[in-house]
């Protein structure tokens, strides 16, 4: 049996950055579950994964029954399920044993999860009351999901892109730079413009949630006006980044938690109160998501000016070559 300590979790499993209620309210009971699974246990990452989907669907059964104990119970279920959850990719990072199949089991899963749920939450609500508002409920709930993830794939998808091509770019700048110098006997030297550039080459707002504490990077920065326009928000960000805690605080984590812990909670006590919040839920992933839009707009902004000012060095390079002298590099885009 493996001999992992509670050290080798929190460093090697703990992400960089993470949404606050898995930090807070998670991370400290599945860390020591890991610990536990990983050195006793023959359990594998997608073995968690399907006891995830299981206690998520049990959750579903008693959110159905809509009564205040079921509803409780339910909610207990639901985070019992996403400690699950969360140990089947720090067992896989713990332990080297992460698959691409994994990957793909737990996304749709997870979908599958909060699926289940908002229909048997929001049926068992409708069954007891007659409120057709929960029918509507349940469809926003899932349009909301699914709008956030199919987001941020799309934009993890477009910086990548972005980068690859600044990168290209810059490569092809440096090859046509040292070549025109040489050339001209000159002797090669760090060009300021170039480096200034580089500021696109990461985003942490993105990179870090794919990076664990004991990476410890050093990062640049790709939202150069977001910064310029808010300043106060880097001091945030930093106190925020010292807990692990990113500055988007209503993401999707939360917003499921609000929907199926916090609000059969509240209905348990307070009757009809799982609509206000679930909409007080919604509001606020929706406000996170207009900042996370309006970032990656300035971004983008930055991202073409820095491409335009690498491609203008180029030119003026390509222009200081002699006619029969050639370089092969990659295309800029």
């Amino acid at each position: 049996m493996a001999n992992f300590t509670l050290d080798d979790v929190r460093q090697r499993t703990y992400k960089a950055r993470d949404a606050w209620w898995t930090v807070l309210l998670v991370d400290p009971l599945a860390s020591r579950l890991v610990k536990f699974t990983a050195n006793r246990t023959r359990v594998t990452p997608n073995q968690l994964t399907v006891g995830a989907l299981v206690l998520g669907l049990a959750a579903g059964a008693c959110f159905a029954v809509a009564s205040w104990p079921w509803l409780l119970a339910g909610a207990l279920l639901y985070h019992l399920s996403f400690t699950l959850d969360c140990m089947d990719g720090k067992i896989a990072r713990l332990k080297g044993t992460g698959s691409v199949f994994g990957a793909w089991l737990d996304y749709i899963f997870d979908r599958v999860r909060v699926l289940a749920c908002a229909i048997a939450l929001m049926a068992g609500q409708y069954a007891a009351t007659g409120n057709a508002a929960y029918i509507w409920t349940a469809v926003a709930v899932v349009f909301l999901d699914m709008l956030r993830y199919m987001d941020a794939l799309e934009i993890y998808k477009v910086r990548t892109q972005m980068r690859t091509k600044l990168n290209a770019a810059r490569a092809e700048a440096r090859a046509l730079e040292r070549a025109a110098q040489r050339a001209n006997g000159e002797v090669s030297g760090e060009d300021e413009d170039l480096r200034s550039a580089e500021a696109l080459a990461e985003d942490p707002e993105a990179d870090l949630e794919n990076r664990v504490v004991g990476d410890d990077p050093t990062i640049a920065t790709l939202q150069q006006g977001f910064n310029r326009q808010f300043p106060w928000y880097a001091r945030i960000r930093n106190v925020l980044m010292a807990g692990r805690i990113r500055p988007h605080l209503i993401s999707g984590i939360e917003f499921q938690m609000g929907v199926f812990i916090v609000a059969p909670v509240a209905a348990a006590i307070v009757p009809g109160a799982i609509i206000p919040v679930v909409a007080a839920s919604a509001a606020g992933l929706l406000a996170f998501e207009l900042v996370i839009i309006y970032k990656f707009w300035l971004s983008s902004r930055d991202y073409s000016r820095s491409l335009a000012k690498l491609n203008a060095k180029i030119e003026t390079y390509r222009a200081a070559l002699p006619d029969d002298q050639e370089v092969t590099v990659g295309s800029a885009g």
